[in-house]
C-alpha cells in the first residue's frame, strides 16, 4: 500500500476498468489527489496491478470474499450403502444409482456387503458382486479403498472422479 510499493513501474486499473502503466509517484501522486489509498492488487505480475481505493474498504471485501468462499465450500462425507449377499440385479441398479447421487455431490461412498451363518463358505461370490457394483461406477468414481474383508463383511470406499 502507498509508500510500500517498491516496483518503479505499475500498471494502475481504474474502477472503470480501464488500464494505464505509470511510474510510482505519478500513481501515489493520483491516490493522494483522489484522497484515498494506493493499493497493490497483484505483486507477482508484470508490471504489478494497483488500483486507488480506501484500504479499509478493501480489506473488508476480500474478508467478505473469503467468508462467501468458505460457505460454499462443503465439507465431502462418506456415505454408507450396505447390501446383502443375495441382493438381486434390480436393487444392485438402485443401489448404484444411488451412489451416483452421492457421487455426483461429491461425497465417498463406502459399500458393504453383509455375509451371514453359511454365506460365509461362498466369500468369492460376495467379492465378485461388490467388484462388480464397483466397475459399474467406473465412470464417476476411482478406487480409493479396495474390496477387503472386515469382520462378517466385505467392504470397499469409492471417491467421485476429480473432473
Amino acid at each position: 500500500m502507498n509508500a510500500q510499493i517498491t516496483a518503479p513501474v505499475v500498471l494502475l486499473v481504474a474502477d472503470d476498468g480501464t488500464a494505464e502503466t505509470l511510474s510510482i509517484a505519478d500513481a501515489i501522486a493520483r491516490a493522494q489527489a483522489a484522497e484515498s489509498d494506493l493499493i497493490e492488487v497483484s505483486p507477482k505480475a508484470e508490471p504489478p496491478v494497483v488500483k486507488i481505493s480506501d484500504f479499509g474498504h478493501y480489506l473488508y471485501q476480500l474478508q467478505k470474499k473469503d467468508k462467501k468462499q468458505k460457505a460454499h465450500s462443503k465439507q465431502s462425507e462418506t456415505k454408507m450403502l450396505r447390501f446383502g449377499f443375495r441382493t438381486e440385479k434390480h436393487d444392485l441398479d438402485r443401489l448404484a444409482d444411488r451412489a451416483r447421487e452421492f457421487l455426483a455431490e461429491r461425497h465417498m461412498v463406502k459399500f458393504s456387503v453383509r455375509l451371514r451363518g453359511r454365506e460365509l463358505t461362498n466369500k468369492e461370490y460376495a467379492v465378485q458382486k461388490l467388484k462388480t457394483l464397483i466397475t459399474s461406477l467406473s465412470d464417476v468414481a476411482e478406487v480409493e479403498m479396495d474390496v477387503r474383508m472386515q469382520g462378517n463383511q466385505f467392504i470397499a470406499v469409492v471417491r467421485p472422479t476429480g473432473k
